[in-house]
């Protein structure tokens, strides 16, 4: 059987004329300018991105400084094509020599863990489908044997490369040697922290992929003791042991781009696999993450990277993640928004995997902005982080409102033994509320663009986006509240007076708590 990536197609992508079509690695860069965007999931597309980037940097062994980086686009196709034929056959997905992202020699070496109920099933590597402790949650047809074709186990071991969530796993002989973890393993680099990714996109996926590479003065600053590296299949490891090839597939830009974080021996039948811990990470700035400063438990501030959140969309966080980094500090939003020069606005693309505590997938998250250049500005990340604070602000009335509209009615939430049923209902308006205005974030970042709206003494409640807060507001307290009888009519009444009030009524501590956590 035969699969090689750098010339058989198997990334799924849209063309310019909106038409879908697969490609192979070359053709994404000779085709680049024709092609709109990729067309995969959001952890599929970090994944790839990962691997276009770092292909496109080994070729050009650099950019070297960002001169360079604005001259080098015109390069990217022809040395891609050189590099990809010159290492063609690291590309190889099946076959008797170097695969992709594969190790050598791979033995079973015990039995899988016991709640890993289907073996070693390929359909492992696709996180979304229903296999040994993974839920049914995106696929209903768990325990039945599945064979995939060579173009889409080639999309799905690149990405459980990067997403792998921690939990058990088997214990394998690589070249002889046991693999590290002793049955358990540790989050694949992407998936860690939740870790919320994000990118530059631009007209065509050749722009997009050179507008977020990083020029070797950039990645000295990133990188400890300047380690730009080689891709893993340059240097792939031959064993647990192979000190070197590690250190470079672990401890450096190029080495961490697209990672070796599990063993896995892919069988001919296209439905097995041998699978067991590969190489250990250890923390690092990851170009495409964004580090912010929270206070801690203890009131002291501290560095966390920022995650992808189910509960809350990565339009609340834009102002942390337009932070364009300096220098060493690591305090920001993707490194490649350096990149960014001019008056315009740019697109920006955010998303990533939300996994639980104990390594299960629990759905992903991605969205797509136009921001204005005044958002790479201090004072345009303010009036944003103050536009999302004004959301805030009447999140917490409509949970009141909804709060004095039950009380009236009777039914007072407000006592503490009334936590559970006081969140389902005032749940059902804050989701409402938060679904509505996201469509309306544009208006945000046209605020932004234009902060003058802001002047004369209102404030957030006269602008485009204040509007759009009242509105959605007043839908979901609609919604939430009924007002067919009198006894309703006047409860609503009431309670919409203290959705507006300029002050709060008397809040109760642990009311307070859970709103702000």
């Amino acid at each position: 059987m035969k699969m090689n990536l750098a010339t058989d197609p198997w990334i799924p992508v849209v063309w310019r004329n909106g038409q879908p079509g697969m490609v192979s690695l070359t053709e994404t860069f000779q085709r680049g300018e024709d092609i709109q965007d990729l067309a995969v999931r959001p952890h599929e597309r970090i994944a790839l991105m990962r691997l276009l980037i770092c292909v496109a940097q080994a070729a050009l062994d650099g950019p070297k400084d960002h001169p360079d980086w604005q001259a080098c686009r015109t390069r990217i196709a022809l040395s891609t094509a050189d590099y990809l034929k010159k290492w063609h056959a690291a590309f190889e997905l099946f076959g008797n020599k170097q695969r992709f992202l594969q190790v050598a020699n791979l033995k079973p070496a015990g039995k899988a863990d016991s709640d890993e109920d289907e073996g070693n099933s390929v359909s492992k590597l696709d996180l979304a489908l229903a296999t040994g402790n993974n839920s049914t949650l995106f696929d209903n047809s768990g325990g039945s044997a599945r064979g995939f074709t060579p173009a889409q186990l080639a999309l799905m071991i690149l990405t459980f490369q990067c997403f792998s969530p921690c939990g058990r796993i088997g214990v394998a002989a690589w070249n002889g040697k046991p693999t590290t973890g002793k049955g358990s393993s540790a989050h694949a680099p992407c998936v860690s922290g939740n870790m919320l990714h994000s990118y530059l996109r631009h007209a065509n996926l050749l722009d997009t992929i050179h507008g977020n590479l990083l020029d070797k003065q950039t990645v000295a600053l990133l990188a400890p003791n300047d380690g730009w590296g080689n891709p893993v299949w340059e240097q792939m490891p031959q064993s647990p042991v192979d000190e070197s090839a590690i250190c470079n597939a672990t401890a450096t830009y190029l080495g961490r781009f697209v990672p070796l974080t599990r063993a896995i021996r892919l069988s001919g039948d296209r439905k097995s696999m041998i699978l067991a811990n590969g190489l250990s990470f250890l923390e690092w700035r990851e170009p495409s993450s964004t580090i912010k400063v929270v206070k801690s438990s203890k009131g002291t501030p501290e560095r966390m990277v920022l995650s992808a959140s189910l509960d809350r969309a990565p339009w609340r966080e834009l102002h942390s993640i337009a932070v364009r980094r300096a220098s060493r500090d690591p305090i920001g939003g993707p490194v490649a928004l350096r990149n960014v020069t001019g008056e315009h606005g740019f697109d920006l693309w955010a998303g990533g995997l939300v996994a639980a505590g104990n390594g299960k997938l629990e759905d992903t998250v991605e969205a797509v902005f136009h921001v204005p250049i005044g958002m790479l500005t201090e004072p345009g990340q303010r009036i944003y982080e103050d536009g999302v604070k004004h959301a805030g602000d009447m999140e917490f009335r409509l949970r009141r409102a909804v709060s004095v509209y039950h009380k009236e009615l009777g039914n007072n939430l407000d006592r503490p033994e009334m936590r559970e049923q006081r969140k389902r209902v005032q749940s059902k308006a804050t989701f409402q509320f938060w679904t509505d205005i996201e469509r309306d974030v544009q208006r945000l970042l046209d605020v932004v663009a234009d902060s003058a709206s802001l002047t004369g003494g209102n404030g957030w409640p006269q602008t485009i986006w204040g509007k759009s807060v009242r509105t959605a507001a007043l839908q979901a307290f609609d919604a939430a509240c009924p007002h067919a009888t009198p006894r309703q009519m006047r409860a609503f009444a009431l309670a919409r007076q203290a959705l507006f009030r300029s002050t709060q009524p008397d809040i109760p501590k642990y009311e307070h708590q859970e709103t702000q956590t």
